[in-house]
């Protein structure tokens, strides 16, 4: 209902969205998601709104090549913000904590596009040490008949049911215990825990070949994707650095960019943008949805998430014009 009523929203909004596209003239606009899956598959799993329907962003990134606006990198819209000249539109798009699915799905599509992706890596994950039990949870949910979890076998039939199992599950595990519980599921269900995790992790080979391409610009997201704003500021800080050190040693690059993990307002503010320039970041991006103009804090970029129920391009149009990030504020979900 609630993407439905999104939809609608959106469909009528559109006049308004194409009279302030022109009067708002140049400014950035900053994209991030997680993971993306082709429409066919998307439609089955049973945490979609995880995944961005890939086909869906195949036809948004020709929308915007075809509408006259730069796909850059980060690097690239930090410097236009800071500009003193007119900077024309220009979109990033980034990801956040990197699945293989960014190796083997996203990669070729912006190959396709020839245009750039910035890459925020959580090195817990190529490095094996973070647990991704929300991947194996759905995976586990989406190709089994049955799954058992704790006292109790629950038996699994249309995609719609594997959804709501995912949700319930996932709602009861979230939290510190979360590891434990997946833990014993894995085991009560035969599953390898460390077999599923490169089912879906990212690892540095595939990070060392794209590092190499210049389409892929590389950033830090932390090593356990800990919420910053609740940490002490030493333990903050070794988190923003350690995971710049990591990367740079490991793919032999100078890691310039962060990104807050989750990102809103109550996750990141100004101590912890000061502790990524403190870091020897040249910016650090958020969550917050909002537009990028002239002058902008390049520690406390806005980024307008896309989930899987942004498959419109007028819904995307609203993030162009800053419309979201006005709504987001008005209702204080920022």
């Amino acid at each position: 209902m609630k993407l439905l009523l999104f939809a609608t929203a959106s469909a009528f909004a559109l006049p308004l969205v194409k009279i302030t596209d022109r009067a708002l003239g140049s400014r950035g606009c900053l994209f991030t998601f997680h993971r993306a899956a082709p429409t066919d598959l998307w439609k089955r799993l049973p945490n979609r709104n995880f995944h961005v329907d890939v086909d869906f962003l195949d036809r948004f990134l020709a929308h915007l090549v075809a509408n006259g606006w730069d796909v850059v990198t980060m690097s690239e819209a930090v410097r236009r913000s800071a500009s003193a000249d007119r900077t024309g539109r220009y979109v990033n798009f980034s990801i956040d904590d990197c699945y293989r699915d960014t190796f083997e799905v996203l990669a070729p599509l912006f190959r396709r596009h020839k245009v750039p992706l910035t890459l925020f890596v959580t090195t817990g994950i190529p490095d094996g040490t973070l647990s991704l039990w929300p991947a194996g949870l759905e995976d586990a949910l989406m190709n089994r008949d049955r799954v058992v979890v704790g006292d109790t076998t629950i038996e699994l039939g249309d995609a719609q049911s594997r959804r709501d199992a995912y949700h319930r599950i996932a709602t009861s595990w979230d939290g510190p215990d979360a590891e434990a519980h997946y833990a014993a599921f894995c085991a009560a269900n035969g599953i390898d825990g460390g077999a599923m995790h490169w089912n879906h992790a990212i690892s540095w080979d595939m990070l060392e070949e794209l590092a190499k391409d210049p389409l892929f610009e590389i950033g830090a997201h932390t090593v356990t994707h800990a919420r910053i704003s609740t940490l002490e500021p030493e333990a903050a800080l070794a988190e923003l650095e350690q995971s710049r050190r990591r990367l740079n040693e490991r793919l032999g690059i100078g890691v310039e960019h962060f990104a807050f993990p989750y990102g809103r307002a109550g996750d990141c503010g100004p101590r912890d943008f000061a502790l990524a320039r403190h870091a020897g970041f040249r910016s650090a991006a958020t969550t917050r949805k909002g537009l990028v103009g002239r002058g902008r804090d390049a520690f406390s970029l806005p980024r307008n998430t896309i989930n899987g129920g942004h498959r419109s391009v007028a819904a995307m149009e609203m993030h162009l014009t800053g419309l979201t990030g006005t709504v987001a504020r008005v209702i204080g979900r920022d």
